[in-house]
């Protein structure tokens, strides 16, 4: 007897290794993030003069920074400012990439070739290079780094989109809806979009990592989280300064930014061999 499609579905997801491990890692990420009120001991930008750069130990179980904050508190905060960025980050570089490579692909002719020049050109120039041009235009702060990793990464999306549009526009029920008088926009968003949105799930999932790490890395260079947040970029650029007195001021952060990543990308790896077998990885 053969198992319905959600069970089905559900099956594979148990027995993908990389979703499983993936989906685990980055829930208790988003748990942390929820609950980080009831985890943290300290508030984040709780500073103790008389407590500075402790050692970890039973009451500060990662040490504590140069003006005395607990440095446990600070990552389990700083895991709402990561998931912040990947999900205002992911969701303005996916509008963008939707609207422009849907219509590229439907439309084709001189609109393809305006907006996939821009695409190109965006897609061209170094990322970091560009992010730190849009900044310093926008100021500094968290809002404006993710805004710019979001003008100059939304390319990716704007070519995978171009490429499904252009694959499905011919077929059958796409012209069905023109013959019954459906409007271009109806047929970009109501007939193809849907049929994208596995494609753009995988994207997604892929194109986090990066993009988390585009921001924590403007946070670092000083114009992305500016003091007291407690952002890992900036506690790692932070903790730079003490590294020879208090190397866990950079450790931790860096390990927790690494946990982050990592569970991205498997879980990538694992909705990409659920949603799109063809690119089962070996």
């Amino acid at each position: 007897m053969n198992e319905s499609p959600v069970k089905e579905f559900f099956t594979s997801c148990y027995k993908n290794k990389n979703f499983l491990i993936g989906f685990i890692m980055i829930a208790i990420i988003i748990l942390m993030a929820i609950f980080a009120d009831q985890i943290a001991p300290y508030e984040f930008d709780a500073a103790n003069p008389q407590e500075v750069l402790l050692a970890p130990s039973s009451q500060h179980l990662l040490g504590t920074d140069n003006m005395g904050r607990d440095l446990f508190s600070r990552i389990i905060y700083g895991t709402r400012i990561t998931l912040q960025v990947a999900v205002i980050g992911a969701g303005l570089q996916l509008v963008i990439g939707v609207i422009v490579g849907l219509a590229c692909g439907y439309f084709g002719g001189a609109v393809d070739k305006a907006l996939m020049f821009f695409a190109d050109l965006t897609y061209s120039i170094p990322g970091m290079i560009a992010a730190l041009a849009v900044v310093t235009i926008l100021g500094r702060s968290l809002t404006n780094a993710i805004i710019a990793t979001a003008v100059v990464n939304w390319a990716a999306y704007a070519r995978v989109v171009r490429a499904k549009t252009m694959s499905i526009k011919n077929q059958a029920f796409i012209e069905t809806g023109v013959a019954f008088g459906e409007s271009a926009i109806a047929i970009m968003f109501r007939y193809i979009l849907p049929n994208i949105v596995p494609v753009l799930i995988v994207n997604i999932s892929m194109q986090l990592p990066g993009t988390i790490m585009s921001t924590t890395t403007l946070s670092f260079l000083g114009v992305g989280s500016q003091p007291p947040s407690p952002d890992w970029g900036l506690m790692v650029s932070e903790g730079i300064d003490f590294i020879a007195r208090g190397p866990w001021l950079c450790i931790y952060p860096g390990l927790a930014l690494v946990f982050v990543v990592f569970g991205f990308n498997i879980l990538g790896e694992g909705l990409r061999d659920l949603l799109d077998p063809r690119m089962k990885s070996q």
